[in-house]
């Protein structure tokens, strides 16, 4: 046996082996997954626009019009015009001054916080931020100071720890695994306090939270006071990339120091023609948002008639927490032989003992739907495992544990 076959063994004891799932079809509320009809709900189309025939159309016609792909990165001959429309488009939804596409989030995340923190200084990351965040802080020449999710007390003691030398606070917006917002009233506060930056990865707000799904840190009346905002293209906005919003002179910095931009190459016109003609959808037509909201109650109250409670929230991220990884595991596989395909997530994605069912809501299923799929994740979680879920709900006051300077694999 070969090393890598050792380590796929001992993969698959830990309960953590994972596997690619074929879907035919168009993202969608259901989809054909191994040749089944199931009801899709891991997915983070949101407002359902990913197969909407406006965007299809958009993607289709840029192919004709410009190509299939930019051909190099946009310092060299990767610059269209067409990225500049959606930068300006941007720009202008989220209420800042310039925007900046990068071919991902996790590319925006990393090329980010590794020019925006420099040896010497300290980057200060929510405990539970996203891996492209944790990498970007790995990248970095700063140190990395973790706080305890969402605890602030924890941030100002960091904070004067470092004496100065906070160069920058980074967290998401929404979170990815847990569907909570952060409280960026209180770290924009501490920012001005000791002279930090301030980083959101908007990724999962865009499209869900805030005026007209404008994001976390329109809902928070933050616009001119974040001094970097990320957000994706491959959520809400149901196409491929990411992008920077942020003032002038930060972009013009960005484009000259962040590798990620510098050293690949641009988005292919059709992902920004998909996505410009998503966001123009969703400025028509705000309520996509309202009923993405709706829904999202909606699973969260079915839920919890079914004896299978979930912390209350607004966001479309619903996860139903069930500790070990085979457990997590084997509720996925029961609600997919019912027709719910729901993703178990394990660790390193989420901290150990936090495995979880995943369920996240699109603004294109019904209620019917949700009400059903309710009915069989429940009946999928052994009765143990719901009365678990539950105690682990009612202590779920308690912050997650991050680490200390440089503690960055609690954060892992």
């Amino acid at each position: 046996m070969t090393d890598i076959e050792t380590a796929l063994e001992e993969i698959r004891d830990r309960g953590l082996y994972r596997r690619m799932r074929m879907i035919a079809g168009p993202q969608g509320p259901r989809v054909l997954l191994d040749g089944r009809p199931v009801l899709l709900l891991c997915s983070n189309n949101y407002l359902g626009l990913a197969d909407h025939p406006r965007v299809r159309e958009a993607a289709a016609d840029a192919a004709m019009r410009y190509g299939a792909g930019a051909g190099a990165s946009r310092l060299v001959s990767g610059n269209m015009r067409i990225h500049r429309r959606l930068e300006e488009r941007l720009a202008e939804f989220k209420g800042s001054e310039s925007a900046l596409l990068f071919g991902s989030g996790y590319l925006a995340n990393t090329g980010v916080v590794q020019a925006l923190a420099k040896s010497g200084e300290v980057v200060f990351s929510d405990a539970l931020n996203h891996a492209s965040i944790v990498d970007g802080c790995r990248l970095a020449g700063a140190e990395t100071f973790v706080y305890d999710h969402a605890d602030m007390d924890h941030l100002a003691w960091g904070l004067r720890q470092a004496e100065g030398r906070g160069s920058l606070i980074v967290t998401d917006g929404v979170f990815s695994m847990d569907g909570d917002i952060a409280p960026l009233t209180e770290i924009v506060e501490l920012a001005r306090r000791y002279d930090t930056r301030v980083m959101v990865d908007d990724a999962h707000a865009t499209g869900t939270v805030g005026p007209a799904g404008r994001g976390s840190v329109a809902a928070a009346g933050l616009e001119d006071e974040v001094d970097v905002l990320v957000g994706t293209l491959g959520k809400a906005l149901g196409s491929y990339g990411a992008f920077v919003c942020c003032d002038r002179p930060m972009a013009k910095y960005l484009v000259n120091t962040a590798r990620t931009l510098i050293f690949s190459t641009a988005l292919g016109p059709p992902q920004v023609a998909a996505a410009m003609a998503a966001l123009e959808l969703l400025r028509e037509e705000p309520r996509r948002v309202e009923r993405l909201q709706r829904n999202s109650r909606v699973l969260r109250e079915a839920l919890a008639e079914n004896e299978l409670p979930t912390a209350a929230g607004e966001t479309p991220i619903v996860p139903v927490v069930l500790g070990e990884a085979a457990t997590a595991v084997a509720a996925s596989e029961r609600a997919l032989e019912r027709g719910v395909f729901a993703q178990a997530i394990r660790p390193p994605t989420v901290p150990e003992g936090s495995s979880r069912m995943r369920l996240t809501v699109m603004a294109s299923h019904t209620k019917t739907e949700l009400r059903e799929a309710a009915r069989i994740v429940a009946k999928a979680v052994p009765e143990t495992a719901r009365r678990a879920a539950a105690r682990r709900l009612a202590e779920a006051s308690a912050p997650a544990k991050g680490g200390v300077f440089d503690g960055l694999a609690d954060a892992a």
